[in-house]
């Protein structure tokens, strides 16, 4: 039995037509937690003395990573390495940059994540859960910041990334890159009360600083912040351009409006079958010359 292709086509249209114009809704754009916690970076303190990311392994129990016969002197974010400090240099300018995950205010890799192995949780952290991770890699794809990364050289792979030394927070310690840090130019404390002091830093010295914080708006909000040396731009050190609108809303917005209540494959579903099943009505003997051929 042949399936009329303009009658298929029809349904399609009518469905996808009919689920779009209905009503959507608005996404509600995610705010910080009442009780959101972050970091705050200052690059024009940094000494890049690396003593964040051997805190950092230590902590979490990351291996070694060498390259290239350099004994633990990683020069990226990768699956063993959670934490990182990078150098920007042009000309006679040179200026830091410190790498982990930013913890989003609406975090892209949280909305791709199918089954919930990402999830933004209490103090607003984006933690991973290894039990639900099917390995898929979306959130490497969605992060506009490059942060997760996979174990591609285990058996059974994991994705690594920054939870903000959660377990640490539990027992009522800090992150281990900012304990540790000699100059402060990492510091944890309450969201709130790090987006005040990188408002009042900048107020206070404005020559000493590009003038603008870093994930204040930047993709609806990070809550790790940066403050970088006048005449850096955040482009330099690596951080993305992204507007304020927060990466995930574009999309979902769209996902959201045609699959809303999984609407339109469950009508396109029973439109095709109706069509299968008036074709087969009003040509029954091309239906059984199939059947019996088949």
């Amino acid at each position: 039995m042949a399936v009329d292709r303009r009658s298929v086509l029809k349904v399609i249209a009518a469905a996808g037509a009919a689920t779009v114009a209905g009503p959507a809704g608005a996404r509600e754009r995610p705010k910080p937690p009442e009780d959101a916690v972050g970091m705050l970076y200052d690059a024009t303190r940094c000494i890049v003395c690396k003593s964040c990311v051997v805190a950092c392994r230590e902590a979490n129990g990351m291996p070694v990573e060498e390259l290239e016969g350099m004994w633990d002197a990683p020069i990226s974010l990768s699956g063993k390495t959670k934490n990182i400090i990078k150098l920007y240099r042009e000309g006679d300018t040179t200026s830091y940059m410190k790498a982990q995950c930013m913890h989003c205010i609406d975090p892209a890799c949280v909305s791709v994540c199918m089954i919930g192995a990402l999830q933004k949780r209490e103090r607003g952290i984006v933690t991973w859960d290894p039990s639900r991770c099917i390995g898929c890699r979306y959130c490497q794809v969605a992060c506009p910041f490059d942060v997760p990364k996979f174990e591609w050289e285990k058996a059974v792979p994991q994705i690594v990334k920054c939870e903000l030394c959660r377990h640490r927070l539990d027992e009522g310690k800090e992150p281990a890159c900012c304990e540790v840090c000699p100059t402060e130019a990492v510091v944890y404390g309450s969201y709130d009360k790090l987006l005040a002091e990188a408002r009042r830093r900048l107020e206070a010295d404005p020559e000493r600083y590009y003038p603008k914080i870093y994930g204040e708006h930047d993709g609806g909000g990070t809550q790790v912040l940066y403050l970088t040396a006048a005449g850096v731009p955040f482009e330099k050190l690596g951080l993305p351009d992204l507007g304020d609108e927060p990466v995930p809303e574009l999309s979902e917005t769209i996902q959201h409006g045609i699959y809303q209540g999984f609407i339109a494959p469950a009508a396109l579903f029973v439109a095709l079958g109706a069509v299968i099943w008036r074709n087969r009505r009003s040509h029954p003997e091309e239906g059984e010359a199939e059947e019996e051929t088949s």
